[in-house]
């Protein structure tokens, strides 16, 4: 099983970019297909991207699709999440996410390992 760091969260204004990294650790050396999802407060937690294990197949939420750019850097055993033009609907607790394989997928319950989340605040 791998264990997952997230970071890069924080406070920023509406319309700016933030980059959210996430690093693996442990059994990287099998194969797993990486997501990312929020949960704002008061609501549900919900799919934001995901990545195949080779990097070739990724999935956007149509809230974020055109907006925010999902890439791995497998040498480094890290997923990345870069997100431009922020928006105050955009705050939450951002969660990286593992699944053993190499397709990636849409729900929680898709991912049997998880990071502990990051903080990020969109002011407007």
């Amino acid at each position: 099983q791998v264990q997952l760091v997230e970071s890069g969260g924080g406070l920023v204004q509406a319309g700016a970019s933030l980059r959210l990294s996430c690093a693996a650790s442990g059994r990287t050396d099998t194969n797993y297909a990486m997501g990312w999802f929020r949960q704002a407060p008061g609501k549900e937690r919900e799919f934001v991207a995901a990545i195949s294990w080779g990097g070739s197949i990724r999935y956007y939420s149509n809230s974020v699709k055109g907006r925010f750019t999902i890439s791995r850097n497998s040498a480094k055993n890290t997923v990345y999440l870069q997100r431009n033009s922020l928006k105050p609907e955009d705050t939450a607790v951002y969660y990286c996410a593992a699944r053993s394989g190499s397709v990636p997928g849409q729900n929680g319950e898709d991912y049997n390992c998880w990071g502990q989340g990051t903080q990020v605040t969109i002011s407007s």
